[in-house]
Formats: C-alpha cells, structure tokens, sequence
C-alpha cells in the first residue's frame, strides 16, 4: 500500500468512525432513558412521586407511529401526558391548530390513553368562544385541559368564572384531577405572599408551577399553605422543570457557561432568549439534573411538590435535525 493509498484509506477509516459515532446516539431512546431516571431517582425517596412529561408524545411508541409498540419501560415511568396546542396555538397564538397537526398528535394522545394514562391539554386561546370550543371538545375526548390566555403563562384566566368541572373532592392522584392551573411566570405578583394569597383561593385539582419565586424556592410552608382548595379539597401541587434546555436564570447556572462551553450546552433558543439546548444525555447535565443533594430535581423534593411536569421532551427533534 503507498502512502497516498495510505492516507486515504486513513481519511475514509475517520469519517466512517465519526458517522458511526454520530449514529449510536438515539436521541429519543436516550430522552426516554432521562425521564425513567428521573423518576427512578425522585421515587427511592417518594413512592408516589409524579412524572408528567409536556410535549415529545412520539416517545410511547417504540418505531413513533401511532400503530407501534408501546414502549414500556417509559409508559410505566410517568403518570400522565403534558401536551399543548392540541386545538390552539400550534402554528400561532389563539389560532386554531391546523387539521392534519392535530390528528398527528391526538393520535399519540390516544395510545396514552388506552393505556390509561391521563391526558393533560393546554390550549393558548382568548375568544370566549374558541375557549368554551376548547373545554368542550378535550371533555369529550377525555382529557383534562386548561384555556391558557397568555403564552407566558402569567396570568390565572378570568374566564370561564367557574373553573370547568369544578369539585370539592381530595385530589390524590392525576386520575382523580378534573381540572388544573398551569402558572410559570409570576411577573404578575408582587411579592410571594400574593402569589400564595391568590393561589390559596383557587378551585383548580391539580397546579403545574415553577418552584422558584423570582430566585427563592418555595418551601414546604409554602406549598401547605396552598396545597388545599379553597372549597377544602387537597390537591396536587406539580413543578415545572425544563430537561431538554438550560435556562441561565436557574439557580444552577454559572457565569462563565456560554454558548459552547461546557461542550453540552449546545445553542441558544432563538425564539426564547436565555434557554440553551443541551445533549441531555451527558452525564454532567444529568447531575444538575438529578441524583445530588444540589440537583433540581432534589430541590423539588425537599420543597415537597408532588411531581414534576418536565419540559422540552422534544428536545429529540432538534438533534435529529442539526
């Protein structure tokens, strides 16, 4: 072999080594593996603890067709299905979800449910009418929703003035749930006794919220305070956590992280400033995570929240298309 041929087949050993590397990463497999160890790890300290993953629906089926195989391992690992725009909001704001998104996605939704696991909707709607079409049609699908007037999730709806399916019963898992409230931002309230104050005198079963006031999470104290309806049923109180993107306004991000470095923290979001894509798969990422007494997921835990509502499951289609 002479040295040209030797360096060729050199050239080519590396590419094909690269291409091979590239390829032993399945991204869906390895997001199904980060939400089972999360839930792995929350339930050695809380037998009952709640894992609802929001969007990335094709992960219940093994080949992500509506006929494939359920994957099992991940349906026994969570509790519910988080989805949005399934009638509002898909391509814009209030806008109706075009006909052909929304049979993709309630196809999924379906197989959740036929194995009884419970659907969770939020639609992003303001007209009064397209907000009653909203509750009328997930009702008749089964699944519990929330008409959400703001993208940002700031704001508790005043409309519908009577929380749809409304009831005074103990909430003690999402089977029982009837309703939720899905609150992140809490740019709307002053302090944190408003915010509680307000919550406190609400109806909703089941509450999807960040655990963080501006930078203080809630505490146990907190979470009792509005843990019961105002009608006297206990609910659920749910943490919101992002697992497919970094937020460097969280409480594990550092000042030097940027773009790039560390080498998992990938791209910035350009349609939310501050959130970064992230291998998710990587082990240091996983370790802010879960699985440290610093970890997110443990800060929830010892806050006393009942699950987790884990965010950018998706995140798999970003990879897959890089």
């Amino acid at each position: 072999m002479n040295s040209i041929t030797k360096l060729l087949f050199v050239i080519v050993l590396f590419y094909c080594s690269s291409d091979s590397t590239v390829q032993r990463v399945d991204y869906r497999q390895e997001m199904r593996r980060f939400v089972i160890e999360i839930g792995e790890f929350a339930r050695a300290q809380d037998s009952d603890f709640i894992i609802i993953p929001q969007n990335g629906h094709e992960l219940l089926s093994l080949d992500s067709t509506h006929s494939g195989k359920i994957v099992e391992d991940y349906l026994n690992a969570i509790n519910a299905l988080g989805q949005e725009n399934l009638l509002f909001g898909y391509n814009m704001d209030y806008e109706e979800t075009p006909a052909d998104d929304h049979h993709y996605i309630k196809g999924y939704l379906e197989l959740g449910k036929q194995n009884e696991i419970p659907v969770l909707i939020t639609d992003y709607v303001i007209d009064v009418d397209k907000v009653d079409h909203s509750y009328r049609k997930n009702r008749e699908f089964e699944y519990i929703s929330f008409a959400a007037n703001s993208r940002d999730l700031d704001q508790v709806p005043g409309y519908p003035e009577i929380i749809p399916n409304e009831n005074n019963r103990d909430i003690t898992s999402v089977h029982d749930a009837k309703n939720f409230l899905y609150l992140l931002n809490y740019q709307n309230f002053k302090t944190k006794d408003q915010l509680l104050d307000s919550l406190a005198s609400l109806n909703y079963d089941l509450i999807i919220m960040d655990a963080f006031f501006w930078d203080e999470i809630l505490t146990s104290d907190d979470l009792n305070r509005i843990r019961t309806k105002a009608n006297g049923g206990q609910r659920l109180l749910i943490s919101y956590m992002s697992i497919g993107e970094a937020e460097d306004y969280r409480f594990y991000w550092k000042d030097y992280w940027t773009e790039g470095f560390p080498d998992w923290l990938v791209k910035e979001n350009p349609e939310w400033e501050g959130n970064y894509k992230v291998r998710y798969w990587d082990e240091e990422w996983k370790r802010v995570i879960y699985g440290t007494p610093d970890s997110y997921t443990q800060k929830i835990l010892d806050a006393g929240f009942d699950g987790v509502y884990l965010d950018i499951i998706d995140g798999f289609w970003f990879f897959e298309n890089m």
